[in-house]
């Protein structure tokens, strides 16, 4: 069913059957549970914390009370994607998009900072997270607002020494920044 199709559908529905088919979708799926949730309660603010804990949690694992040993960090960027892909489907402003979007590059530069990091596919995969969030700061005109974190992130990859350093710094020279 074409967009189209649909309005013309959705326009000769009174408002009760409108209503009931809202409800029907409200209760079948899940997305739609989720969106409306939010949409009649943002907590933005609360939202934004469980993410960076989650996030957190990948780099930093919590040994569980009554475990003999603490859990191996994981260290997968899929999860903050996932964070970010769902933030933006719910339309959360992009501020807190941003800042989530950082926050998992910064976590994970905290991690590589005290852990030896063999895989070239972890720098790889920050850098992709780096050239997302620089995108979409320049594509949300908030650039400026986060100018610092930017600079801070591209200064951790030389002082850590990334082999990859010179690719942030290349993305940063692009913007002028």
């Amino acid at each position: 069913m074409s967009k189209r199709d649909l309005k013309k559908y959705l326009a000769e529905l009174n408002k009760e059957q409108l209503a009931e088919q809202i409800l029907e979708l409200y209760e079948k799926f899940s997305p739609v549970k989720v969106y409306y949730d939010f949409v009649f309660n943002p907590k933005e603010d609360k939202l934004l914390q469980e993410s960076k804990v989650k996030i957190s949690h990948e780099y930093f694992p919590i040994k569980k009370p009554g475990a003999r040993w603490k859990p191996k960090a994981k260290m997968r960027r899929s999860v903050a994607q996932k964070i970010i892909k769902h933030f933006i489907m719910l339309g959360v402003d992009p501020f807190v998009i941003a800042d989530i979007m950082l926050y998992n590059i910064e976590i994970a530069q905290t991690f590589s900072s005290s852990n030896f990091i063999k895989q070239e596919l972890f720098y790889k995969s920050i850098l992709n997270s780096f050239e997302q969030a620089v995108n979409f700061l320049i594509s949300n005109g908030i650039l400026a607002e986060f100018k610092d974190r930017i600079k801070s992130i591209q200064e951790q990859t030389m002082q850590q020494k990334w082999k990859n350093k010179y690719d942030f710094e290349a993305i940063l020279e692009k913007i002028d920044l």
